[in-house]
């Protein structure tokens, strides 16, 4: 009798195992929508986010899904895109600068946000505080107007004669603003006078320079913008045309041929944002995760483009360099 109850119980078994296979869901593959306006592709510092995301175990196209979509800083196309992401239902959207992450926010209050290289995110309204972001954004912080003045140092260490420095901003730039008063501040002790230029569009540049040629400028403060970065090529061309030293947050405008950066490295903040994907992935919420604040700058330095531009950078600002450039 207990021999005919267990096989009568072991064929129940096997019978009931193909159907409670079947009852399992299948597991849901996520998907990130990463929405880029500093970059025309994911190539270079994007790429951080896939590495990032790899070494946490998420391999694109096999365990997650990564749209990637890019406006190659052409803002009005904003609004636009990131409501088909909202109408698409992604799991997590990743934005690289504030004007992106502020379309998202303003298109869903429900998805996560997550931004890898926002400026100032307090001061433009991305969170409520680095410490509690609140709400349904967090992410990279970069806190580019804290280190202007450090630039500005930086750039009369490398040119000591420099007097007049043009900063090259766009008023379509919400951390701008911010940056100027930064730079306002520190440049009397250094001994300096700022001259704002604006540009917002690349056909706006060869005016730009012009008018830094009308001030007699001598050096080229560079203010972190996706337009000027997707038009990096052109914009140190004049540079180089109107024999201005520059300096930037970016070091990818270093290897096109700028004079120096200094900031934090792209790629890594992009890296770093793969960290609250994953969280909220496995269920946190944004208003939860802190800000992570950049620690990490670098001082990158182009020797040949001083050289062609006729400085001697000081060996005691190369010894401090980063990276340099021969």
């Amino acid at each position: 009798m207990n021999r005919r109850r267990f096989l009568l119980t072991s064929l129940a078994g096997v019978l009931a195992a193909p159907r409670s296979a079947e009852a399992q869901p299948a597991t849901k593959v996520p998907r990130i929508a990463v929405v880029l306006t500093l970059y025309a592709s994911p190539e270079g510092a994007p790429e951080g986010l896939k590495d990032g995301l790899r070494a946490l175990g998420y391999i694109e196209g096999q365990n997650v899904v990564i749209d990637w979509r890019s406006v190659a800083g052409k803002y009005d196309q904003l609004g636009a895109l990131v409501t088909d992401l909202v109408r698409l239902k992604v799991d997590v959207i990743v934005a690289d600068v504030t004007r992106a992450v502020l379309a998202a926010k303003q298109a869903t209050t429900t998805i996560p946000i997550v931004f890898t290289i926002a400026a100032d995110p307090v001061g433009n309204g991305l969170v409520s505080s680095l410490a509690h972001p609140g709400g349904n954004v967090t992410g990279c912080s970069i806190l580019l107007p804290d280190i202007s003045a450090k630039r500005l140092q930086l750039l009369t260490e490398a040119v000591p004669a420099v007097s007049r420095v043009a900063v090259l901003w766009n008023p379509g730039t919400p951390y701008h603003k911010t940056l100027l008063k930064e730079v306002e501040g520190a440049a009397p002790s250094l001994r300096l006078q700022p001259v704002p230029i604006a540009a917002q569009d690349p056909g706006e540049f060869e005016g730009a320079f012009a008018a830094m040629a009308k001030s007699h400028v001598n050096a080229l403060f560079i203010a972190d913008d996706p337009v000027f970065a997707i038009s990096r090529t052109l914009l140190l061309k004049l540079a180089t045309k109107y024999r201005l030293p520059t300096i930037s947050a970016n070091r990818d405008d270093i290897t096109a041929g700028g004079l120096m950066s200094y900031g934090p490295r792209w790629s890594e903040r992009f890296r770093t944002a793969a960290t609250f994907v994953d969280k909220i992935l496995r269920g946190a919420k944004p208003a939860d995760l802190p800000v992570d604040q950049a620690v990490k700058l670098e001082l990158v330095i182009n020797v040949k483009t001083a050289k062609a531009l006729g400085l001697t950078i000081p060996s005691s600002l190369l010894l401090r360099a980063d990276h340099v450039i021969e």
